[in-house]
């Protein structure tokens, strides 16, 4: 069964609509806020709900082209925050000086599940449609 590039690219889209609602439930109805990082991955995630819906509104697969570079730095970003959560790399290199703290512990699901993780995760699942759809373009 082949799946065409448009089912995936809707997958791609509304996982950033989930990522942006989420976000916006944690910092406006939980009153959560975010740090420097999140703040970071919001700018770049916030942007990708408008260039994949346009994307697939006129199935331009060059999407991809447009969206890969600010979904790899969302994912760069949301990897860093991780391992500054998780205590892979040391507090001393944390950009987070002023208001919340990087590593600060909001939420945790299930015993593992985080905000950061959550980022991670959503940028993960973009990437992942954005690098089928590109392949499919081939």
């Amino acid at each position: 069964m082949k799946i065409k590039a448009g089912m995936i690219l809707m997958v791609a889209w509304w996982q950033s609509i989930l990522a942006m609602l989420g976000s916006l439930y944690f910092s406006q109805v939980l009153r959560l806020p975010p740090c420097v990082l999140c703040w970071y991955q919001r700018i770049a995630m916030y942007p990708l709900v408008v260039i994949l819906g346009v994307g697939l509104y006129l199935k331009d697969k060059r999407v991809v082209y447009y969206a890969a570079p600010l979904a790899i730095f969302g994912w760069l970003v949301a990897m860093y925050h991780n391992l500054l959560y998780y205590k892979f790399l040391p507090e001393s290199i944390i950009p987070c000086k002023l208001g919340v703290s990087c590593t600060t512990k909001l939420i945790e699901w299930a015993g593992f599940i985080t905000i950061p993780l959550l980022s991670l995760a959503g940028f993960s699942v973009i990437l992942g449609c954005l690098w089928l759809v590109g392949r499919k373009r081939d």
